[in-house]
């Protein structure tokens, strides 16, 4: 599995394994870190929006490749969203088309909106060109419709002739090289063919066939791993699954999402948070996990606690943390209940100390604790999930995934699986960290599994340990 895949009919060779962008950002030093690791391992894939972390994804990956060559490197990022810097865009220029899904999340794939993306994401990318520019989850035009009626089959041809306008538009960035192929990324094209906001692979080819015979319709980007499999199962196009019609058609598909899945209402992290059999954290975790910032606060109070009043938020996380449920749960929670507090303590604390000349150097170890704690603190609550995790194992092994000692991680046997699935090219995976690239870099050179049948004796049940 190793080897460079084409990516469709588009001439484009990349390897299986791509590296994820949703949730790296310029001025993380690991993620910085993590791209050049896959980089240098040989991974030339990487997948990017123009909305992740609000442009800041697309400036890591510009920046990195301006440092290590851009040769042999294929990047794909995505517009539509109108979150962040794209909303006060938006509001001044009132664009056409636009679905106002809810406060502070808009979309749009109208040609003038998508124009400014393309050019947007060019300039954070240092790139004259984007090897492939996808429309990114067009389907919210039809999701928004459901949160009122359901969508009648007037509502689908205006889905697809919004569709067939963007194609048009891609078309004329493709022939005066802004761009050289596009396709869509949708969270919808794995549903039932009766699911009233289901994205149709066959409907969107033909849309690109009306808006030019030599098409650049090349690419086409879904969900999938061991819960969501719809993509790889579901027989919703022309009587096929997506990977067996996109296969047929020569359109590279690529997955997102592996190892993060949506199923009965929870978020299924697939990977090991503790060795394979090892007993998940203790109630004394918590105490060790906040030492380090317990001894700043100490530090703090011996050196200015006469001056201001001295931080406790780690007497207050010592009560939140046994609460959380998740590291998902902790990321809902973290903003409003812990950033913004620290914030505004150090914002009053700035005021009152910044003459003391002891004051910068420990502000600053303070915020290098809070980050760090942060990470520590959701790996501590995903570990707490490792039950989870062995019981996912224990029901792939006995889909018929080849059974290991010592166990495999969960999250190459996860990567396997999707990999070693015809028709699909390439699984887009989240590695913040260098060891996750190391981690993950390891799946593509072992042998292929069969896929497809792991995934029909997998896919129907109940999740193990909730």
């Amino acid at each position: 599995m190793n080897a460079l895949r084409p990516l469709g009919r588009t001439g484009l060779n990349v390897f299986p394994l791509g590296f994820g962008g949703y949730r790296i950002a310029d001025g993380n030093r690991d993620h910085d870190a993590a791209l050049r690791a896959y980089l240098a391992r040989g991974g030339n894939l990487i997948d990017t929006s123009a909305n992740y972390a609000d442009g800041l994804s697309e400036r890591l990956v510009g920046r990195v490749l301006k440092d290590v060559g851009r040769d042999r490197t294929v990047i794909v990022t995505k517009g539509g969203y109108i979150q962040g810097q794209n909303m006060a865009l938006a509001q001044s220029r009132n664009f056409s088309e636009t679905v106002r899904y809810a406060d502070g999340l808009w979309h749009c794939i109208h040609p003038d909106f998508l124009e400014t993306q393309i050019r947007r994401s060019a300039e954070r990318l240092q790139v004259e060109t984007i090897d492939v520019y996808l429309l990114h989850n067009p389907e919210y035009f039809l999701t928004e419709i459901a949160h009122h009626r359901p969508p009648t089959p007037a509502d689908h041809a205006e889905f697809y002739r919004r569709i067939e306008q963007a194609f048009r538009f891609l078309e004329a960035q493709v022939r005066v090289g802004n761009i050289r192929w596009y396709g869509i990324s949708s969270n919808h094209f794995g549903q039932p063919a009766d699911d009233p906001a289901m994205t149709s692979v066959a409907r969107c080819l033909a849309a690109a066939g009306r808006a030019a015979a030599d098409h650049h319709f090349g690419v086409l980007q879904l969900p999938m791993n061991l819960y969501e499999s719809g993509g790889a199962l579901e027989p919703n196009t022309d009587g096929k699954t997506v990977l067996q019609f996109c296969h047929e058609r020569g359109i590279g598909v690529l997955v997102n999402r592996p190892l993060n899945a949506f199923w009965d209402n929870q978020l299924i992290r697939l990977a090991d948070f503790v060795k394979p059999g090892d007993a998940p954290p203790g109630p004394d975790a918590v105490a060790r996990l906040l030492e380090p910032l317990r001894r700043i606060e100490r530090q703090f109070a011996e050196r200015f606690g006469a001056l201001a009043e001295p931080p406790v938020f780690a007497e207050s996380l010592e009560r939140v943390i046994p609460q959380l449920k998740s590291a998902a749960h902790f990321e809902q929670v973290a903003g409003p209940y812990l950033a913004q507090p620290i914030r505004q303590w150090l914002g009053g604390a700035q005021a009152a100390l910044q003459l003391q000349a002891d004051w910068p150097a420990w502000q600053s170890a303070f915020v290098d604790e809070v980050n760090a704690l942060f990470e520590r603190t959701q790996r501590h609550l995903s570990a707490r999930q490792q039950p989870i995790s062995d019981g996912v194992r224990r029901r792939l092994i006995q889909s018929g995934y080849p059974d290991a000692v010592p166990p495999e991680p969960l999250s190459q046997m996860a990567a396997r699986v999707l990999l070693s699935l015809p028709g699909l090219t390439s699984v887009l995976a989240g590695m913040r960290r260098p060891d996750y690239v190391d981690d993950l870099m390891a799946v593509p050179s072992l042998p292929a599994v069969d896929g497809e049948t792991i995934l029909r004796r997998f896919r129907p049940h109940t999740i193990v340990g909730y």
